[in-house]
């Protein structure tokens, strides 16, 4: 077995030596030479071993940085989503399901950052430059001044975007794109990571803001190793449903802003359209009270945004009752009617529970339990709710109601829309808004018996 090779180093000026001397060379000071212990241990094979690296330059918390300049796109939905707008030598993943978007979206971003002044490159993977340039012609962009390019070699998309030094390149998308050091096929596991990992790098080393496109699986995640999401900066999911106009951006990973901030889009003939009011645009289809209706004032990052829920509860022909849920989680539906059963004395045993969020929104946060709970009552008893009337508030596991938080914000949202009622837990730190009647309960079990009696 080889015997580890010593090495020396000065500790005045850090130079290294194969052997000890008495005078350092390197700074002529006596006495400094030193062995190093190395900075691991273990074999050199399976270890850092003894060799050193530079040392780091290191600040204190005091230290006093300028915020990152940003760069506005000219699309408020956009801009909000990122946190302000575009950071220099950002990296940013964009994902969401087949033909949704994402494409339409990125090449309006592309054209609106170019007309801002700042030089962009599209490069596309999945696409002709013939098609691109047909749907630039059909948006209406051809007068901006994005170049183009239709590549998958990874290592000619690098070598061009040194050589344009461009501020902002677009990779649609991630999984068309092929390391020629990787020995696996485009879009395999190994070719993602090693591209996304090379492009973020890039866009560190050369101030180079990258915007890659991620296909999603069928769980709804992108596609790739997760590790992927951890490179980037900011992580986008564009969300939608195939038969709505509507299609929502949403941040789940922002290092630059808040996260879980949405942007609502309308697709229309000339593209995507931002919709600078969406509570009123999700609400604009709803008729006529029914059963089973109910408004839920909720919050998406920083935004109050109103969406209806909708539920049906019907007789069961089979054994086993169905529980089918749009938008939600179902998880916590069942939990809904596990309370309702446990603590209020309403079965839904034998009965088909169907919910949906309305206008394709997705909703996540606890707040909604108490509107999916007054959905569901609604639907079983046959009872619409007044109109005008929001709810929203949390439900726990005893029965309580637990306050929202922004409940001031989600009142002047309701009030701003014509509702002249809400009903919420008690506990909250805001009080009704001009022209909001707001009813507060304590608990489930008197959140029914006052509004649908004693069920």
């Amino acid at each position: 077995m080889a015997k580890p090779v010593k090495t020396f180093s000065c500790a005045a000026c850090g130079a290294s030596f194969n052997k000890w001397s008495g005078r350092c060379d390197g700074c002529g000071e006596w006495n400094t030479i030193q062995e190093d212990k190395g900075i691991s241990s273990g074999p050199p094979s399976k270890s850092l071993g003894a060799k050193r690296g530079s040392s780091l330059v290191l600040s204190d918390l005091s230290t006093e940085e300028a915020p990152p300049p940003r760069s506005q796109s000219g699309i408020a939905e956009l801009d909000r989503v990122l946190g302000g707008g575009l950071v220099p030598a950002s990296a940013i993943l964009v994902g969401g399901d087949p033909g949704i978007g994402k494409s339409t979206l990125l090449l309006q971003a592309a054209a609106h950052f170019a007309q801002k002044g700042l030089k962009t490159i599209y490069v596309s993977g999945e696409e002709a430059s013939a098609q691109v340039r047909m749907r630039a012609q059909r948006l209406g962009l051809t007068n901006a001044p994005v170049q183009l390019a239709a590549e998958t070699n990874l290592r000619d998309i690098l070598t061009t975007l040194e050589a344009e030094k461009p501020q902002l390149a677009i990779i649609d998308s991630i999984q068309t794109m092929w390391a020629d050091n990787v020995e696996s096929a485009p879009g395999s596991v190994s070719q993602v990571r090693a591209a996304a990992h090379e492009l973020t790098s890039f866009a560190k080393r050369r101030g180079v803001s990258v915007i890659l496109v991620g296909h999603v699986t069928k769980d709804g995640q992108i596609a790739g190793p997760r590790v992927v999401e951890h490179m980037v900066d900011t992580v986008l999911y564009f969300e939608g449903e195939r038969g709505h106009q509507f299609r929502i951006l949403r941040s789940v990973k922002n290092r630059f802003g808040p996260a879980d901030e949405i942007g609502v889009f309308e697709m229309t003939g000339r593209g995507l359209a931002e919709v600078t009011n969406p509570s009123a645009l999700f609400l604009s289809e709803r008729g006529e009270p029914a059963a089973g209706s109910v408004v839920f004032a909720g919050i998406e990052g920083t935004r109050p945004v109103l969406v209806e829920l909708q539920a049906l509860v019907a007789p069961s022909p089979h054994s086993q009752a169905r529980r089918t849920v749009v938008g939600w989680d179902g998880g916590r539906l069942a939990m809904i009617l596990a309370v309702l059963e446990a603590r209020c004395g309403i079965p839904f045993a034998g009965l088909d529970v169907y919910l949906n969020v309305a206008g394709g929104m997705k909703v996540s946060e606890p707040a909604a339990d108490l509107a999916v709970a007054a959905a569901l009552l609604s639907a079983r008893e046959d009872v619409a709710l007044p109109a005008e009337t929001v709810v929203f508030g949390e439900i726990s596991l005893s029965g309580a109601l637990r306050p929202a938080s922004q409940t001031e914000n989600r009142l002047k949202e309701a009030q701003k829309l014509g509702f002249t009622s809400a009903i919420a837990p008690k506990g909250g730190k805001a009080s009704a808004a001009a022209g909001i009647t707001l009813n507060t309960m304590s608990d489930l079990t008197g959140f029914v018996g006052e509004i649908f009696g004693a069920g």
